[in-house]
């Protein structure tokens, strides 16, 4: 499956963005999805995942409560709505999807990635 994600750009800290990423298959639904960012000299670092059907969503604790992962199986779609942004939320932030739900927190437990969308919030 190929992912495609948008919705990055520079934003002020306080301020909101919304991510989408969009997969080229329409067995999307039988995709688990996470979100991942990485930002420069680090590794990259689990915000969220989202089980198949979107009942079940999880977020890595610097993200908690400002951050919601969604997805929308008709559309091919899940999304990442980032409020209260801080500047060490400046990523360049990536999709991914894998079959199964277990240790979803690894990035290397992921089948498939996008090519990323830069935020960047300004202090």
């Amino acid at each position: 499956v190929q992912l495609q994600a948008s919705g990055g750009g520079l934003v002020q800290a306080g301020g909101s963005l919304s991510l989408s990423c969009v997969a080229s298959r329409r067995t999307f639904s039988r995709y688990f999805m996470g979100w991942f960012r990485q930002a420069p000299g680090k590794e990259r670092e689990f915000v969220a995942a989202i089980s198949w059907s979107g009942d079940g969503t999880y977020y890595g604790d610097s993200v908690k409560g400002r951050f919601t992962i969604s997805r929308d199986n008709a559309k091919n779609t899940v999304y990442l709505q980032m409020n209260s942004l801080k500047p060490e939320d400046t990523a360049v932030y990536y999709c991914a999807a894998k079959f199964d739900s277990g240790s979803y927190y690894y990035p290397d437990r992921y089948d498939y990635w996008g090519q990323g969308t830069l935020v960047t919030v300004s202090s």
